[in-house]
């Protein structure tokens, strides 16, 4: 057994029971049961059969917890509060991402909004993002006063940046073509921004020094781009049965891309055709098929490939040497070779 599977072993039921406890004992959620179901079916906590699939991962907490183990000797357990403050604000995002893209599936099975309709998802993705706060406050228990204002402070401007990076990706839609530089932005508030508050937040709780600090925020950071990156990938060319999302959104939707923004700057034949008119659902292979010839297929796999090796690159400087410092590596190199 890896180090990597060993941990996961040991993490996910805690970050589930932590989580459970933030959600479905908060006194104030349990007095109204139509909210806490629309939580706990969003969270996978409804009895459904593939009850993996549908509550998702959780690398976020993952993350934190590694990392917190990687810089401490007195235990990951200090930092579940954080873990799971992370991935409540992360569902929170990923309620109202579904709304303002128009999802209608997620993990498979039907959207919060699809299923209840806008204005309760809206209500209950507000609810995830209170319940975050009420999470990391809980580190008051584990940790000292200075690491948990230092923690208030990452998930505080993780908040704006996750925020900032979708306003950007909702505006960019509006638009038929945007640079480079425009989509390096909004990546890195949309996608980055959370996962290097992970790692952040593990490192702060873990009593790492200021370099390795730095280190890990990058390491985090630059695997967040590699993983939007893989990301915009399978949202062209990747498997619908195994995302368990349209493969066919980004090009129908107008979404702004890594393959569509690089083929947009080449002038080709994608970038006439896109900027002619919006995107038919009968035009998608053929786009598809105009993005591998111009090259934006390659570039993309180029891209993905210069971030992994940053990311590995800044957890190496770290200079982590223990059994976590390997299981966060494992964890990255996973990450970058998924299918979904």
């Amino acid at each position: 057994m890896t180090s990597l599977s060993q941990f996961n072993q040991q993490m996910q039921p805690l970050i589930d029971q932590t989580m459970q406890q933030v959600v479905l004992s908060h006194p104030l959620i349990d007095q109204y049961r139509g909210l806490k179901d629309m939580l706990s079916y969003h969270l996978g906590w409804d009895g459904a059969a593939n009850r993996a699939e549908v509550q998702g991962k959780r690398i976020r907490p993952l993350l934190v917890l590694l990392t917190t183990a990687a810089c401490s000797q007195s235990g990951w357990e200090t930092a579940l509060p954080a873990a799971a403050a992370v991935e409540l604000l992360h569902n929170f995002s990923l309620i109202h991402d579904d709304i303002e893209d128009r999802s209608i599936l997620r993990r498979g099975r039907e959207t919060v909004w699809k299923k209840w309709g806008e204005a309760l998802a809206i209500n209950a993705g507000d609810a995830l993002f209170s319940l975050a706060y009420n999470a990391i406050s809980l580190l008051k228990q584990t940790c000292s006063p200075d690491v948990v204002l230092q923690s208030l402070e990452i998930l505080n401007n993780t908040c704006i940046r996750l925020t900032g990076g979708q306003h950007l990706d909702i505006s960019y839609e509006n638009e038929r073509y945007i640079g480079l530089d425009d989509y390096w932005l909004m990546i890195e508030g949309k996608t980055a921004a959370l996962i290097s508050a992970c790692v952040s937040l593990g490192a702060v709780i873990g009593g790492a020094d200021r370099y390795q600090q730095q280190q890990l925020a990058e390491f985090g950071r630059s695997l967040g781009i590699a993983f939007q990156i893989q990301d915009d990938w399978l949202g062209i060319w990747g498997n619908a049965a195994q995302t368990g999302k349209s493969t066919e959104s980004d090009l129908l939707t107008g979404k702004k891309s890594l393959p569509i923004v690089f083929a947009l700057q080449n002038k080709g034949k994608f970038a006439e055709r896109w900027l002619s008119a919006p995107i038919q659902a009968d035009e998608v292979a053929y786009l598809a098929g105009l993005l591998v010839e111009e090259g934006a297929r390659q570039y993309t796999e180029e891209q993905a490939e210069q971030y992994t090796r940053q990311s590995l690159q800044s957890l190496i400087n770290a200079n982590i040497k223990n059994e976590a410092g390997q299981a966060l590596q494992e964890l990255a190199l996973m990450l970058l070779k998924r299918s979904s």
